[in-house]
Protein backbone atom coordinates (compact mmCIF):
# COMPACT_ATOMS: atom_id res chain seq x y z
CA UNK A 1 0.00 0.00 0.00
CA UNK A 2 2.77 2.12 0.74
CA UNK A 3 4.79 1.19 -2.47
CA UNK A 4 1.37 2.23 -4.65
CA UNK A 5 0.77 5.40 -2.37
CA UNK A 6 4.31 6.85 -3.17
CA UNK A 7 4.58 6.07 -6.86
CA UNK A 8 1.18 7.24 -7.40
CA UNK A 9 1.94 10.83 -5.93
CA UNK A 10 5.14 11.01 -7.69
CA UNK A 11 3.29 10.52 -10.66
CA UNK A 12 0.52 12.61 -10.04
CA UNK A 13 3.34 15.60 -9.66
CA UNK A 14 4.74 14.71 -12.63
CA UNK A 15 1.35 14.90 -14.59
CA UNK A 16 0.04 18.01 -13.06
CA UNK A 17 3.69 19.46 -13.12
CA UNK A 18 4.65 18.73 -17.01
CA UNK A 19 8.38 18.94 -18.34
CA UNK A 20 9.93 21.04 -15.42
CA UNK A 21 8.90 18.60 -12.32
CA UNK A 22 9.87 15.43 -14.55
CA UNK A 23 13.46 17.08 -14.99
CA UNK A 24 14.04 17.37 -11.22
CA UNK A 25 12.46 14.54 -10.72
CA UNK A 26 15.23 13.33 -13.08
CA UNK A 27 17.81 14.68 -10.92
CA UNK A 28 16.48 14.10 -7.45
CA UNK A 29 17.32 10.04 -8.75
CA UNK A 30 20.30 10.85 -10.40
CA UNK A 31 21.27 12.50 -6.93
CA UNK A 32 20.29 9.63 -4.67
CA UNK A 33 21.90 7.74 -6.76
CA UNK A 34 25.42 9.61 -6.70
CA UNK A 35 24.56 9.26 -2.48
CA UNK A 36 24.65 5.64 -2.75
CA UNK A 37 28.86 4.84 -2.61
CA UNK A 38 28.90 8.06 -0.38
CA UNK A 39 26.90 6.20 1.88
CA UNK A 40 28.69 3.37 1.56
CA UNK A 41 31.80 5.16 2.63
CA UNK A 42 30.05 7.15 5.34
CA UNK A 43 29.97 3.60 7.83
CA UNK A 44 33.85 3.53 8.07
CA UNK A 45 34.27 6.70 8.44
CA UNK A 46 31.07 6.46 11.25
CA UNK A 47 32.56 3.95 13.09
CA UNK A 48 36.13 6.00 13.39
CA UNK A 49 34.32 8.60 14.97
CA UNK A 50 32.78 6.34 17.31
CA UNK A 51 35.98 5.07 18.13
CA UNK A 52 37.78 8.61 18.83
CA UNK A 53 34.82 9.54 20.68
CA UNK A 54 36.52 9.01 24.04
CA UNK A 55 39.15 11.60 23.56
CA UNK A 56 37.29 13.74 20.54
CA UNK A 57 33.72 14.28 20.26
CA UNK A 58 32.72 14.68 16.83
CA UNK A 59 29.37 16.42 16.19
CA UNK A 60 26.78 17.61 13.31
CA UNK A 61 23.53 18.60 12.33
CA UNK A 62 21.81 20.82 9.47
CA UNK A 63 21.70 24.37 9.67
CA UNK A 64 17.69 25.75 8.20
CA UNK A 65 19.13 27.69 5.39
CA UNK A 66 16.18 27.38 3.91
CA UNK A 67 14.30 30.15 6.18
CA UNK A 68 16.48 33.10 7.12
CA UNK A 69 14.77 33.57 10.39
CA UNK A 70 16.07 30.10 11.37
CA UNK A 71 19.13 30.71 9.67
CA UNK A 72 20.01 34.08 11.60
CA UNK A 73 18.39 33.41 15.06
CA UNK A 74 18.93 29.65 15.37
CA UNK A 75 22.49 30.12 14.39
CA UNK A 76 23.66 32.79 16.31
CA UNK A 77 21.74 30.95 19.30
CA UNK A 78 24.16 28.25 18.82
CA UNK A 79 27.01 30.22 18.93
CA UNK A 80 26.10 32.28 22.27
CA UNK A 81 25.33 28.44 24.12
CA UNK A 82 28.74 27.68 22.43
CA UNK A 83 29.77 30.65 24.37
CA UNK A 84 28.10 30.43 27.58
CA UNK A 85 28.67 27.20 27.76
CA UNK A 86 25.19 25.47 28.24
CA UNK A 87 24.59 22.30 27.84
CA UNK A 88 28.36 21.86 24.99
CA UNK A 89 30.42 18.83 25.73
CA UNK A 90 32.87 18.83 28.88
CA UNK A 91 34.89 17.09 26.63
CA UNK A 92 37.11 18.22 23.56
CA UNK A 93 34.98 18.41 20.44
CA UNK A 94 34.43 20.01 16.93
CA UNK A 95 31.18 20.68 15.14
CA UNK A 96 30.51 20.91 12.07
CA UNK A 97 27.21 21.84 10.04
CA UNK A 98 25.72 21.80 6.49
CA UNK A 99 23.13 23.42 4.69
CA UNK A 100 19.30 22.84 3.29
CA UNK A 101 19.18 22.84 -0.04
CA UNK A 102 17.97 25.82 -0.90
CA UNK A 103 20.15 28.81 0.46
CA UNK A 104 17.59 31.82 1.17
CA UNK A 105 20.48 34.28 1.57
CA UNK A 106 24.33 33.67 0.15
CA UNK A 107 25.76 36.89 2.14
CA UNK A 108 24.26 35.63 5.35
CA UNK A 109 25.90 31.92 4.37
CA UNK A 110 29.45 33.34 3.31
CA UNK A 111 29.51 35.44 6.77
CA UNK A 112 28.63 32.22 8.63
CA UNK A 113 31.29 30.25 7.27
CA UNK A 114 33.07 32.79 8.38
CA UNK A 115 32.67 31.63 12.28
CA UNK A 116 31.67 28.48 12.00
CA UNK A 117 32.26 25.06 10.32
CA UNK A 118 30.05 24.13 7.26
CA UNK A 119 30.86 21.10 5.59
CA UNK A 120 29.23 20.13 2.06
CA UNK A 121 26.41 18.88 2.32
CA UNK A 122 26.79 15.67 0.04
CA UNK A 123 29.19 14.92 2.83
CA UNK A 124 28.02 15.34 6.34
CA UNK A 125 24.04 14.49 5.34
CA UNK A 126 25.07 10.78 5.04
CA UNK A 127 26.68 10.90 8.17
CA UNK A 128 24.26 12.46 10.04
CA UNK A 129 21.78 10.19 8.75
CA UNK A 130 23.76 6.89 9.61
CA UNK A 131 24.26 8.28 13.03
CA UNK A 132 20.28 8.81 13.48
CA UNK A 133 19.77 4.99 12.05
CA UNK A 134 22.37 3.61 14.50
CA UNK A 135 21.44 6.15 17.98
CA UNK A 136 18.03 7.91 17.16
CA UNK A 137 16.85 10.18 19.58
CA UNK A 138 19.71 9.98 21.85
CA UNK A 139 22.32 10.42 19.17
CA UNK A 140 25.21 12.81 20.84
CA UNK A 141 27.18 13.06 17.77
CA UNK A 142 23.93 15.51 16.58
CA UNK A 143 24.48 18.64 17.52
CA UNK A 144 21.44 20.25 19.99
CA UNK A 145 22.10 23.42 20.25
CA UNK A 146 20.32 25.54 20.58
CA UNK A 147 18.20 23.60 22.76
CA UNK A 148 15.08 26.20 22.19
CA UNK A 149 15.30 26.88 18.47
CA UNK A 150 14.67 30.53 17.89
CA UNK A 151 13.90 31.38 21.67
CA UNK A 152 16.43 33.32 23.44
CA UNK A 153 15.44 31.76 26.64
CA UNK A 154 18.41 32.52 28.27
CA UNK A 155 18.48 36.18 27.48
CA UNK A 156 21.92 35.47 25.60
CA UNK A 157 21.78 38.79 23.12
CA UNK A 158 22.36 41.01 25.81
CA UNK A 159 25.09 38.91 27.02
CA UNK A 160 27.60 38.51 23.83
CA UNK A 161 27.93 40.59 20.63
CA UNK A 162 27.15 39.63 17.29
CA UNK A 163 29.23 36.46 16.40
CA UNK A 164 28.94 37.87 12.83
CA UNK A 165 30.70 41.23 10.79
CA UNK A 166 31.12 42.45 7.83
CA UNK A 167 34.52 43.25 6.29
CA UNK A 168 35.82 46.77 4.82
CA UNK A 169 35.08 45.70 2.11
CA UNK A 170 31.85 45.01 2.84
CA UNK A 171 31.42 48.17 4.99
CA UNK A 172 32.39 50.51 2.23
CA UNK A 173 29.95 48.46 -0.36
CA UNK A 174 27.32 49.00 1.80
CA UNK A 175 27.90 52.69 2.44
CA UNK A 176 28.04 53.04 -1.35
CA UNK A 177 24.61 51.60 -2.36
CA UNK A 178 23.05 53.58 1.01
CA UNK A 179 24.25 56.48 -1.46
CA UNK A 180 22.22 55.00 -4.68
CA UNK A 181 19.24 55.47 -2.31
CA UNK A 182 19.88 58.90 -2.13
CA UNK A 183 20.94 58.72 1.35
CA UNK A 184 23.51 60.99 2.71
CA UNK A 185 26.22 59.87 5.17
CA UNK A 186 25.38 59.28 8.22
CA UNK A 187 21.78 59.21 7.68
CA UNK A 188 19.48 57.32 10.23
CA UNK A 189 17.20 54.73 8.59
CA UNK A 190 14.53 52.50 10.22
CA UNK A 191 13.45 48.83 8.08
CA UNK A 192 9.63 48.07 7.49
CA UNK A 193 8.74 44.62 7.40
CA UNK A 194 5.21 43.27 6.89
CA UNK A 195 4.88 39.65 5.78
CA UNK A 196 2.50 38.82 3.32
CA UNK A 197 2.59 35.35 1.35
CA UNK A 198 4.57 36.42 -1.92
CA UNK A 199 7.76 35.02 -0.44
CA UNK A 200 6.36 31.39 0.52
CA UNK A 201 4.20 31.05 -2.56
CA UNK A 202 7.53 31.97 -5.01
CA UNK A 203 8.60 28.44 -3.10
CA UNK A 204 6.17 25.87 -3.52
CA UNK A 205 6.32 22.83 -4.70
CA UNK A 206 3.77 22.21 -7.61
CA UNK A 207 1.40 20.24 -5.75
CA UNK A 208 -1.13 21.55 -3.46
CA UNK A 209 -0.25 25.23 -4.61
CA UNK A 210 -3.60 26.10 -3.42
CA UNK A 211 -2.95 25.75 0.38
CA UNK A 212 0.24 24.81 1.37
CA UNK A 213 1.01 27.72 3.19
CA UNK A 214 -2.43 28.98 3.95
CA UNK A 215 -2.09 28.00 7.71
CA UNK A 216 0.27 31.12 8.09
CA UNK A 217 -2.50 33.67 7.24
CA UNK A 218 -3.35 35.28 10.66
CA UNK A 219 0.22 36.11 10.60
CA UNK A 220 0.10 38.50 6.99
CA UNK A 221 -0.53 42.17 7.27
CA UNK A 222 -1.55 44.99 4.87
CA UNK A 223 1.33 47.28 4.00
CA UNK A 224 -1.08 50.40 3.32
CA UNK A 225 -1.80 49.98 7.03
CA UNK A 226 1.80 51.08 7.91
CA UNK A 227 2.10 53.78 5.57
CA UNK A 228 0.68 56.70 8.07
CA UNK A 229 3.48 55.32 10.65
CA UNK A 230 6.50 55.48 7.59
CA UNK A 231 5.39 59.44 7.01
CA UNK A 232 5.83 59.96 10.72
CA UNK A 233 9.09 58.45 10.70
CA UNK A 234 10.11 60.66 7.85
CA UNK A 235 8.70 63.77 9.54
CA UNK A 236 10.96 62.91 12.40
CA UNK A 237 14.09 62.60 10.56
CA UNK A 238 14.45 59.14 9.37
CA UNK A 239 14.75 57.27 5.88
CA UNK A 240 12.30 54.06 5.60
CA UNK A 241 13.27 51.16 3.80
CA UNK A 242 10.29 48.34 3.17
CA UNK A 243 11.65 45.32 3.11
CA UNK A 244 10.72 41.81 1.29
CA UNK A 245 11.12 39.78 -1.37
CA UNK A 246 8.76 38.72 -3.95
CA UNK A 247 5.81 40.87 -1.86
CA UNK A 248 2.07 40.61 -3.02
CA UNK A 249 1.77 44.70 -3.54
CA UNK A 250 3.96 48.04 -3.49
CA UNK A 251 3.96 50.47 -0.60
CA UNK A 252 2.02 53.68 -1.74
CA UNK A 253 3.67 56.75 -1.00
CA UNK A 254 5.06 59.42 -2.85
CA UNK A 255 7.49 60.61 0.05
CA UNK A 256 11.14 59.87 -2.10
CA UNK A 257 12.11 59.51 1.79
CA UNK A 258 10.09 56.32 1.58
CA UNK A 259 11.87 53.45 -0.29
CA UNK A 260 10.23 50.66 -1.58
CA UNK A 261 13.42 48.44 -1.38
CA UNK A 262 11.67 45.13 -1.62
CA UNK A 263 10.34 46.12 -5.43
CA UNK A 264 13.88 48.22 -5.87
CA UNK A 265 16.10 46.84 -9.03
CA UNK A 266 18.80 47.25 -7.08
CA UNK A 267 17.60 45.11 -4.24
CA UNK A 268 20.15 42.20 -3.13
CA UNK A 269 20.96 39.46 -0.79
CA UNK A 270 23.91 41.54 0.30
CA UNK A 271 21.49 44.67 1.29
CA UNK A 272 18.90 42.75 2.92
CA UNK A 273 21.87 41.81 5.60
CA UNK A 274 23.39 45.31 5.78
CA UNK A 275 20.15 47.18 5.91
CA UNK A 276 18.90 45.02 9.01
CA UNK A 277 22.34 45.17 10.62
CA UNK A 278 22.70 48.92 10.57
CA UNK A 279 18.69 50.51 10.70
CA UNK A 280 18.16 52.35 13.56
CA UNK A 281 15.62 50.35 14.67
CA UNK A 282 12.77 47.70 12.66
CA UNK A 283 9.34 47.73 12.87
CA UNK A 284 7.89 43.94 11.70
CA UNK A 285 4.65 41.62 11.63
CA UNK A 286 7.15 38.50 13.24
CA UNK A 287 8.32 37.30 9.98
CA UNK A 288 12.04 35.84 8.50
CA UNK A 289 13.84 39.30 7.76
CA UNK A 290 13.30 40.39 11.53
CA UNK A 291 16.11 38.12 12.51
CA UNK A 292 18.56 40.02 10.99
CA UNK A 293 18.21 42.63 13.16
CA UNK A 294 17.85 40.45 16.24
CA UNK A 295 20.92 39.23 15.75
CA UNK A 296 23.03 42.57 15.02
CA UNK A 297 21.16 43.69 18.17
CA UNK A 298 18.52 46.41 16.89
CA UNK A 299 15.71 47.21 18.50
CA UNK A 300 12.66 46.01 16.88
CA UNK A 301 8.97 47.19 17.21
CA UNK A 302 6.70 44.17 16.95
CA UNK A 303 3.36 43.39 15.84
CA UNK A 304 2.93 40.21 16.69
CA UNK A 305 0.44 36.96 16.77
CA UNK A 306 0.41 34.83 18.81
CA UNK A 307 0.72 36.90 21.62
CA UNK A 308 2.48 33.75 23.55
CA UNK A 309 4.87 34.09 21.08
CA UNK A 310 6.23 37.45 21.94
CA UNK A 311 9.87 37.78 21.56
CA UNK A 312 10.80 39.31 25.23
CA UNK A 313 13.71 38.44 25.92
CA UNK A 314 15.57 41.78 25.63
CA UNK A 315 14.71 45.89 26.67
CA UNK A 316 15.23 46.82 22.74
CA UNK A 317 11.94 45.11 21.77
CA UNK A 318 8.37 47.19 21.76
CA UNK A 319 5.48 45.35 21.36
CA UNK A 320 1.96 45.67 19.83
CA UNK A 321 -0.67 42.64 18.58
CA UNK A 322 -3.58 42.56 16.63
CA UNK A 323 -7.76 42.72 18.04
CA UNK A 324 -8.69 39.61 18.64
CA UNK A 325 -12.93 39.66 18.01
CA UNK A 326 -15.83 36.90 18.33
CA UNK A 327 -17.33 36.81 15.48
CA UNK A 328 -20.63 36.59 17.13
CA UNK A 329 -20.81 39.87 19.75
CA UNK A 330 -18.17 41.63 18.05
CA UNK A 331 -16.22 41.71 21.75
CA UNK A 332 -12.66 42.06 21.76
CA UNK A 333 -11.23 38.91 23.64
CA UNK A 334 -9.20 40.07 26.80
CA UNK A 335 -5.42 38.58 27.43
CA UNK A 336 -7.17 36.10 29.16
CA UNK A 337 -9.56 35.15 26.89
CA UNK A 338 -7.02 34.43 24.05
CA UNK A 339 -5.23 31.95 26.53
CA UNK A 340 -8.28 30.61 27.98
CA UNK A 341 -9.32 30.02 24.09
CA UNK A 342 -5.95 28.06 23.09
CA UNK A 343 -5.02 30.81 21.02
CA UNK A 344 -1.73 32.05 23.10
CA UNK A 345 0.30 29.85 21.22
CA UNK A 346 -1.92 29.04 18.18
CA UNK A 347 0.30 27.89 14.98
CA UNK A 348 -2.55 28.03 12.43
CA UNK A 349 -5.16 30.12 10.97
CA UNK A 350 -7.45 27.83 11.76
CA UNK A 351 -7.42 27.27 15.53
CA UNK A 352 -9.07 31.11 15.10
CA UNK A 353 -11.36 29.91 12.78
CA UNK A 354 -12.27 27.04 15.22
CA UNK A 355 -12.63 29.31 18.03
CA UNK A 356 -14.66 31.88 15.97
CA UNK A 357 -12.31 34.62 16.32
CA UNK A 358 -11.23 37.23 13.86
CA UNK A 359 -7.98 38.91 13.93
CA UNK A 360 -8.57 42.29 13.04
CA UNK A 361 -5.20 44.75 12.20
CA UNK A 362 -4.37 47.45 14.11
CA UNK A 363 -5.64 50.52 12.60
CA UNK A 364 -2.89 53.19 10.80
CA UNK A 365 -3.32 55.43 13.77
CA UNK A 366 -2.44 52.88 16.58
CA UNK A 367 0.39 51.21 14.53
CA UNK A 368 2.02 55.15 14.00
CA UNK A 369 1.42 55.84 17.80
CA UNK A 370 3.19 52.74 18.94
CA UNK A 371 5.87 53.61 15.98
CA UNK A 372 5.84 57.27 17.91
CA UNK A 373 6.66 55.21 21.43
CA UNK A 374 9.57 53.20 19.89
CA UNK A 375 10.96 56.64 18.68
CA UNK A 376 10.82 58.73 22.10
CA UNK A 377 11.93 55.49 23.70
CA UNK A 378 15.12 55.25 21.72
CA UNK A 379 16.16 58.78 22.10
CA UNK A 380 15.29 59.28 25.39
CA UNK A 381 12.14 61.32 25.15
CA UNK A 382 9.89 58.89 26.46
CA UNK A 383 7.87 59.92 29.33
CA UNK A 384 6.69 57.12 31.38
CA UNK A 385 3.82 57.67 33.97
CA UNK A 386 2.96 56.17 37.30
CA UNK A 387 0.15 55.04 35.16
CA UNK A 388 1.92 53.18 32.81
CA UNK A 389 4.28 51.45 35.23
CA UNK A 390 1.23 50.00 36.60
CA UNK A 391 -0.32 49.43 33.20
CA UNK A 392 3.12 47.47 32.49
CA UNK A 393 2.81 45.77 35.68
CA UNK A 394 -0.66 44.19 35.41
CA UNK A 395 -0.13 43.06 31.47
CA UNK A 396 3.09 41.04 32.11
CA UNK A 397 1.72 39.60 35.75
CA UNK A 398 -1.48 38.29 33.61
CA UNK A 399 0.89 37.12 30.48
CA UNK A 400 2.76 35.01 32.69
CA UNK A 401 0.27 33.47 34.66
CA UNK A 402 -1.08 32.54 31.40
CA UNK A 403 1.87 31.52 30.10
CA UNK A 404 2.81 29.11 33.03
CA UNK A 405 -0.36 27.44 32.84
CA UNK A 406 0.15 26.73 29.54
CA UNK A 407 -0.91 23.00 28.32
CA UNK A 408 2.11 20.89 28.96
CA UNK A 409 1.07 18.82 25.87
CA UNK A 410 0.93 21.14 23.61
CA UNK A 411 2.68 20.09 20.26
CA UNK A 412 4.43 23.60 19.95
CA UNK A 413 6.72 23.07 23.22
CA UNK A 414 7.87 19.76 21.96
CA UNK A 415 10.84 19.01 20.05
CA UNK A 416 12.39 15.87 19.62
CA UNK A 417 11.30 14.90 22.90
CA UNK A 418 12.22 18.14 24.90
CA UNK A 419 10.74 20.01 26.38
CA UNK A 420 10.90 24.03 24.34
CA UNK A 421 10.85 27.52 26.78
CA UNK A 422 8.92 30.28 25.25
CA UNK A 423 10.44 33.06 27.60
CA UNK A 424 13.39 33.50 29.79
CA UNK A 425 13.21 36.68 31.97
CA UNK A 426 10.94 39.17 30.15
CA UNK A 427 12.46 42.62 29.85
CA UNK A 428 10.56 43.92 26.51
CA UNK A 429 7.78 46.33 26.86
CA UNK A 430 3.55 46.39 25.65
CA UNK A 431 3.14 49.49 23.82
CA UNK A 432 1.82 52.42 26.53
CA UNK A 433 -0.29 53.70 24.84
CA UNK A 434 -2.41 51.29 23.50
CA UNK A 435 -2.51 50.14 27.19
CA UNK A 436 -3.68 53.39 28.63
CA UNK A 437 -6.32 53.24 25.52
CA UNK A 438 -7.39 49.52 26.19
CA UNK A 439 -7.17 48.83 30.01
CA UNK A 440 -10.58 46.32 29.80
CA UNK A 441 -7.88 44.49 27.47
CA UNK A 442 -5.89 43.37 30.15
CA UNK A 443 -7.88 41.38 32.20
Amino acid sequence: MYNKTFFAKHFLQMKNGGISVIFKKFISFLYILFQLPIYLISIPIFIVIILIKPWYLIRWNKLYSSRIGHFAVNTELYCCERDANIDFPKQRYKDFFYLSEYICNKTLENMWRRSITILPRWLIKPIHNISNLFFGKKNVYEIKSPINEDRNVHNLLEKFSSHINFTADEEIKGKEILKKFGLPKNAKFVCLIVRDSGYLNRHLEQENLENRWNYHSYRDGDIDRYVMAAEELVSRGYYVFRMGINVLKPLKSSNSKIIDYANSEIRSDFMDIYLGAKCFFCISTGTGFDAVPVIFRRPIAFVVVPIGYFYTSTKKFLLLTKHHINKFNKKELTISEIFSSNLGIALYAEDYENNNVELHENTPEEIRDFVIEMDERLNGNWKETDEDIFLQKKFWSIFEKNISNLDPNHPFLYKENRKLKLHGKIKARFGAKYLRENKNWIN
